[in-house]
């Protein structure tokens, strides 16, 4: 049998397409462009991705007639009834995909009610990127009110501390030399006593490991212990992303964001009194109902105080069953389309600072990509670089000197003596 996967949304999708990858091909599986098994992971953060996977699953469908077709994730788990699809999985029990396929007799939901979902192990043995993820925790308690996630990720439930060890050190074994920690809600991580922040010491003094990453966190989650590790540790990547989401106090508070700007600011002086050249990016969503010009502008000065790298904008989106859907005062769409153009040109504007902060400078970097005689990968601090080398130093630890910004790059030299 064939298969192929295609993935939509978050990094945690991406971890849960690579589990069902390594099932599928344990038991025999090829992976196919003209495959017997179309699976498509959807999203349905936004209006947009409800779209996308949508159309994704009709051309599906329309160009491989005799393929099985399974849809699961985040869409599936919201609404099935506007999708094309033979087999749908929610968020709980993909790694059961094998037992579907087999028992399959025609058209079949498996969506299940997410509510009080444990958590569902998964572990890897290896990765197919360079980069590693480990999905280390599922769903979100905090409901902001734009928010659907957690209505199709359930609540916040975690893997055993122990198993996130032992999957960190297979990969580590496979030479990976970074880690992603992934999750709906990776900062709110916990077992039992045991909290994020002795997992990342735990991480971080693991042999062989050389970076450890947290796709994302938010800023309530950053206290003492966290900044202690933050400290101690230079295998905690010199990069974190951290939400703002609007830079306006009243926005905040509509959204249910749980702290203010005063709050976000004095969180990232701290940071930065331990790492003065960190990398700090963020989310923003722009017209939010009842954002004025007025709440717009301060989002544009909060985001100037604090100085972020580079900034993901992000429309707002109306999503069915969430509090901001009933809210009054909704932004037309030209505006909101003003405003995330704006604030992509602010986000340049800062990326291109903080890349020429570090030219002249000799950084080290993981190829994630060898393309046309080019490696291409990030620094530590999230740098995007492009050198010329040779494809064998794929996935090493490879230092170059930054020479020039070619947006979005820096291309770099290498330093052939210190690649490893």
């Amino acid at each position: 049998m064939t298969y192929k996967i295609y993935t939509l949304g978050c990094k945690v999708n991406e971890y849960e397409s690579e589990i069902i990858s390594e099932l599928l091909e344990n038991h025999g599986y090829i992976k196919s462009e003209k495959p017997d098994v179309c699976i498509v992971n959807t999203c349905t953060v936004t209006n947009k991705a409800d779209s996308k996977s949508k159309k994704l699953l009709r051309s599906l469908r329309r160009n491989n007639p005799n393929s099985l077709i399974i849809a699961m994730g985040c869409k599936v788990q919201n609404d099935t009834t506007d999708l094309e699809y033979d087999i749908a999985i929610g968020n709980q029990d993909k790694t059961k995909i094998l037992d579907y396929i087999k028992e399959y007799q025609g058209k079949k939901s498996y969506v299940k009610n997410i509510k009080n979902a444990d958590f569902e192990n998964m572990n890897l043995d290896n990765f197919q990127r360079t980069r590693a993820y480990i999905k280390i925790e599922d769903g979100c308690d905090n409901y902001c009110s734009y928010c659907i996630i957690p209505f199709v990720r359930g609540h916040v439930r975690c893997k055993k501390h122990e198993e996130v060890i032992k999957e960190a050190e297979r990969l580590i074994r496979h030479g990976h030399k970074e880690i992603v920690l992934t999750g709906i809600h990776t900062g709110h991580y916990f077992d039992n006593d045991y909290s994020f922040a002795d997992l990342l010491e735990d991480l971080v003094g693991l042999n062989g490991l050389k970076r450890l990453r947290i796709s994302s966190i938010e800023i309530t989650e950053l206290d003492d212990k966290f900044l202690k590790v933050l400290k101690n540790s230079k295998i905690l990547v010199n990069h974190m992303h951290i939400p703002l989401q609007a830079g306006s106090d009243e926005i905040l508070k509509q959204m249910n964001r749980k702290y203010d700007t005063k709050y976000f600011i004095d969180k990232i002086k701290k940071i930065r009194a331990i790492r003065p050249d960190i990398s700090i990016t963020t989310d923003v969503i722009v017209g939010f109902p009842g954002e004025t010009e007025e709440f717009f502008q301060e989002t544009v000065q909060t985001i100037k105080k604090i100085n972020f790298t580079k900034i993901h904008v992000f429309p707002y989106s109306d999503r069915k069953g969430t509090k901001a859907s009933k809210m009054k005062n909704h932004v037309p769409e030209n505006i909101k389309k003003q405003r995330v153009k704006k604030l992509l040109e602010l986000s340049k504007e800062l990326e291109l600072n903080y890349m020429n902060k570090f030219l002249n400078e000799s950084l080290t970097f993981i190829p994630e990509v060898y393309k046309d005689g080019y490696l291409i990968g990030h620094t530590e601090n999230y740098l995007l670089v492009k050198a010329v080398g040779t494809e064998d130093l794929k996935g090493k630890l490879v230092e170059v000197t930054l020479e020039k910004i070619n947006y979005p790059y820096i291309e770099s030299k290498v330093l052939t003596s210190a690649c490893r």
